[in-house]
């Protein structure tokens, strides 16, 4: 898995040299390195401050079979030559023109597995003692290793970082941009409000001024009526005098009109218009109080049909079998 490579800060360098410094000081060599590799180019990054050290940092290589490290690298392994002078794979590689004929090295891998380098270790003769402790220098590279790991999940873990920053930045602007949205919503309705809250005021204005034209053409009709003409009405009504049939009809007409001027006749015209002709005629006798008896000699009808009609206006009205007096309910819807 390819993963992003990490440059070296100065600390963790610093941090390496002391274990370079370290270990040639502790297995007894002059030579203590850390080598960065990349090809075809295996360079110094780091050289023990040691005496008789001939490597300097910087110093650079091109990989081939005559190196050391390049077995490393090729193999990701240990190499240990005890005496190149004496070993036919090694007695003519190139850090013999250093003298030195004694190495042991360690590859250094990145945490995805591809290789950073090496650590080594090298003299000028056979070293018992870097021998014996050989796994103090493989120790140290693990060490590297380590925060070769560290530094990746670092890098790592900042891109993270700076994609949520991104995110969150975006996240915010969307906020933003929806904030002012319902902002100028909220201004919009506002403004609709205030529309709606004028043209209501407006509708009550107009209302209040129909009511008030209604309640003035109602008065004119109230005083029309009242002074033109119930007073003929009332002469009329003294003329028939003794003409009952005549005198009863005269006192309906003088009845309606005076239902028509009250605000309540809306209620009972309704009720009469859901009776016949013959009905509402009894209906407004019995409400100007006349009995049976006196609704037939006005009508020139027999008793029993006035019966006949009077049962079915409490059946229209649903008084039947309710006890309820008609004259009473009927002036009850005046």
């Amino acid at each position: 898995m390819f993963m992003t490579k990490p440059a070296i800060p100065e600390a963790t360098l610093a941090k390496w040299q002391r274990i370079v410094n370290l270990a040639a000081e502790m297995v007894g060599v002059p030579s203590s390195l850390v080598m960065k590799t990349d090809m075809p180019d295996h360079a110094v990054l780091l050289s023990s401050r040691t005496a008789g050290n001939p490597y300097s940092v910087g110093q650079s290589f091109e990989l081939n079979e005559k190196l050391y490290c390049y077995s490393v690298l090729q193999t990701k392994g240990e190499l240990v030559v005890r005496d190149a002078h004496s070993d036919p794979d090694w007695c003519d590689n190139q850090d013999l023109d250093h003298g030195m004929s004694f190495y042991i090295g360690y590859p250094l891998c990145w945490p995805d597995g591809s290789l950073f380098g090496t650590v080594c270790v090298l003299d000028t003769y056979d070293n018992e003692r870097a021998y014996r402790h050989r796994e103090l220098v493989q120790e140290f590279g693990k060490l590297i290793e380590n925060d070769l790991a560290l530094l990746v999940e670092i890098e790592r873990r900042e891109k993270l970082e700076g994609e949520l920053q991104d995110h969150l930045e975006q996240l915010e602007d969307r906020v933003a941009r929806r904030t002012q949205q319902l902002s100028e919503a909220n201004d919009d309705l506002q403004e609709r409000e205030q529309e709606l809250e004028e043209a209501n005021a407006a509708l009550g204005v107009l209302l209040s001024k129909l009511e008030s034209s209604r309640q003035e053409f109602e008065d004119q009709i109230l005083r029309q009526i009242t002074g033109l003409v119930l007073p003929h009405v009332s002469k009329l009504k003294r003329k028939l005098e003794g003409q009952d049939a005549e005198q009863a009809l005269v006192e309906i007409i003088e009845g309606n009109l005076k239902q028509v001027t009250s605000s309540f006749a809306n209620r009972l015209a309704g009720v009469l218009q859901n009776l016949t002709p013959a009905e509402a005629e009894i209906a407004l006798l019995v409400i100007n109080g006349q009995t049976t008896k006196d609704i037939a000699r006005v009508l020139s009808r027999d008793k029993s049909t006035i019966d006949f009609h009077r049962n079915n206006i409490r059946k229209k009205l649903g008084l039947r079998h309710q006890g309820v007096n008609l004259r009473s309910h009927l002036l009850s819807l005046q």
